[in-house]
């Protein structure tokens, strides 16, 4: 084994290594409630979770499960690419990572901003809202919303680490564009097709 390639295989420094990790932890600890609604546990779900959701895993909704399982694999997966930002690859696996981390990066900055946003607005003019519905509200505006930004900073942020690490930085910089702006996009376009 040459030098070289021992450098491009070699991990990250500790120092610049702490949102990869902080990107697999939280997207395994994220998987977590996904699996545990999948299988049917609502424990804790009725205030912290918006109702009809919680409704649909209590009736057992074959497609919501479906959507669960699915959303808890997408987040294992998440916390695999951080893992994977932690070393050096070739170019077209750097490309697919920095796609990867960007397009998951502005997806979950958007969707927790949204949260965080919309449950504000609500809370300001919470005369019309039911007030069973208010603490649920104030988990999507100060956990669940800020949850998601978390996890898109700590994308974002390892790739960033990662794409400075990189050689042929150009592909890669692309790679970051078409993930971030594609996320965007698809989360505007689902907005307003009022699905997400």
């Amino acid at each position: 084994m040459t030098t070289s390639q021992v450098n491009e295989t070699a991990p990250r420094s500790r120092r610049a290594a702490w949102a990869a990790y902080g990107v697999a932890a939280w997207g395994f600890l994220f998987a977590l409630p996904s699996f545990y609604w999948a299988l049917g546990g609502t424990a804790g779900a009725a205030t912290t979770i918006a109702p009809p959701l919680v409704k649909m895993v209590e009736d057992r909704v074959t497609w919501f499960l479906v959507v669960l399982w699915a959303t808890g694999a997408l987040k294992v997966v998440g916390g695999v690419v951080g893992l994977a930002l932690l070393r050096r690859w070739g170019t077209g696996m750097s490309r697919l990572l920095q796609l990867a981390a960007w397009g998951a990066g502005g997806l979950l900055l958007w969707h927790g901003g949204l949260f965080v946003v919309q449950g504000l607005l609500m809370q300001a003019d919470s005369a019309g809202i039911a007030p069973d519905l208010l603490p649920v509200i104030r988990w999507y505006t100060y956990l669940w919303g800020p949850w998601f930004m978390a996890g898109g900073l700590l994308f974002i942020t390892a790739a960033l680490v990662h794409l400075r690490g990189l050689a042929d930085r150009r592909g890669a910089v692309i790679a970051c564009a078409v993930g971030g702006l594609g996320a965007l996009i698809l989360s505007v376009a689902m907005l307003l097709l009022g699905i997400g």
